[in-house]
């Protein structure tokens, strides 16, 4: 007989609804509810299958930010409206009272998802982690984003696993995973692929970026111009850049930066993905992963702003990475 397959994890917890972030803002608590909902009533998330996450040590933040980094989202969340209407010194994302432990139970969760997966309790994981991570840097904060989740797991399964020598992270978010990119532009242990909008936040991204130093090579920005032929475009740097480039990088462990505001029903861009062609990069990107990493994929979420195309589209990806493509 064949061994039993392995479920798809689903990392949550009712803890990420209590990063409040003001009134009207696109990162709402909403978002993780509309998600959670969506896979409990398909059926992809159940008891069985569901993961509590724990949190990050300060160690394990430290992977990947500055002491002075930690210290300052500590302090300046003691001081923070309960509304969540406060914004973070260092930019563009909004805190309350409970954000900084909310942030460290969201880096948590990845490695909760690093520990199950490579310890094979479950073929891949889903994180329905907030608040978001890929934009932020060692030592900032932005982009609604506080600590990098995916870079801290990246940086954790190195560390604790040493048949993880190298690590692919697969970025389909409509924005640029700039602090991602900045965490690992000389690492050549790294790999960091990004489809994202060109011109839209936070502007960076550019083609001919492709690493410093000994990361030369391991950085494959696509920028892609919003509109009608950004679907194809999207696909086509996955099938003629991503699945070559992977030839000779040969990852151990691929993790994806899920962000779902490429829909065209997102009110932050002018990209046109449906949920179909989210199932489609997710299949790709699980071909990637069969070939070169014994089909270890961790999900990370990130963007997603209609709260409907999130939930449809998460649900559309979560039943691929459960081997479930034909109930799509």
């Amino acid at each position: 007989m064949p061994p039993p397959t392995l479920p798809t994890l689903i990392i949550e917890d009712p803890l990420y609804l209590q990063h409040l972030t003001g009134p009207f803002h696109v990162e709402t608590p909403e978002r993780a509810r509309v998600v959670n909902q969506a896979l409990m009533q398909s059926g992809l998330k159940t008891g069985q299958n569901t993961r509590t996450p724990r949190k990050a040590t300060k160690e394990e933040i430290l992977l990947c930010h500055t002491e002075d980094y930690w210290q300052l989202v500590q302090d300046e969340v003691k001081y923070a409206q309960t509304d969540g209407s406060t914004e973070l010194s260092t930019g563009d994302v909004n805190i309350c009272p409970s954000s900084f432990e909310v942030a460290i139970r969201a880096a948590g969760g990845v490695l909760t998802a690093v520990d199950a997966i490579l310890n094979k309790e479950g073929q891949n994981a889903f994180c329905i982690v907030r608040p978001p991570g890929h934009h932020a840097r060692k030592a900032q904060g932005k982009g609604f984003c506080l600590f990098n989740n995916i870079a801290i797991g990246a940086r954790y399964a190195q560390k604790k696993y040493p048949f993880i020598k190298k690590v692919l992270i697969v970025d389909w978010d409509l924005h640029h995973g700039d602090g991602t990119e900045d965490i690992f532009k000389d690492d050549p242990s790294v790999f960091y692929f990004s489809t994202h909008e060109q011109g839209n936040y936070p502007g960076t991204g550019d083609t001919l970026f492709a690493g410093e130093g000994e990361g030369v090579g391991t950085i494959l920005n696509c920028p892609i111009r919003g509109g009608e032929e950004a679907r194809f475009e999207i696909l086509k740097a996955f099938y003629k850049k991503l699945i070559p480039a992977m030839e000779t990088f040969v990852p151990n462990l691929v993790l994806i930066s899920a962000g779902f505001d490429a829909h065209f029903l997102d009110p932050l861009g002018r990209f046109n993905l449906t949920e179909r062609d989210f199932a489609e990069l997710t299949i790709l990107t699980k071909e990637i992963a069969r070939r070169y990493a014994e089909n270890r994929v961790i999900s990370i979420l990130e963007g997603g702003y209609h709260l409907l195309a999130l939930a449809q589209s998460v649900k559309a990806h979560v039943k691929v990475l459960a081997r479930r493509e034909e109930i799509l």
